[in-house]
């Protein structure tokens, strides 16, 4: 614990605590007092209570093995690689020209040219 006259380090005020609580999920007493609340045994007592049996799949999902992080990206990649680069047509037709500054200031880049908004005007607003 710090005082007001000495400086916190880093360490002292991360919460590594807190990252767990917060994404990991509830530890077993955790669940044990939500299941408890609930008026359920288990996790799958709770699952059969709630989830409709004709949804729900009895069978295990067959997905491959788990990949490194080194091997997902390499395997993206080569996905990737399959895509076709393909010419676009958009916008055929349109040539680059020169636009003056005090154009592009004054229109294009006036918000009064392209937005409904209105500033207040107030001996308008009063007749």
């Amino acid at each position: 614990m710090t005082t007001p006259a000495t400086q916190a380090t880093l360490s002292e005020l991360e919460n590594h605590g807190e990252f767990i609580a917060r994404h990991i999920g509830p530890d077993d007493t955790g669940t044990a007092q939500m299941l408890k609340a609930i008026g359920a045994t288990s996790l799958d007592d709770m699952i059969q209570q709630v989830a409709p049996a004709s949804i729900r799949k009895n069978a295990l999902l067959d997905l491959p093995a788990a990949m490194s992080e080194a091997e997902a990206l390499a395997e993206m990649r080569r996905m990737a690689g399959r895509n076709k680069v393909l010419k676009s047509y958009i916008g055929q037709g349109y040539y680059g020209t020169h636009t003056p500054g005090v154009i592009l200031r004054n229109i294009l880049e006036n918000p009064a040219w392209y937005t409904a908004y209105t500033p207040y005007q107030p001996e308008i607003s009063q007749g």
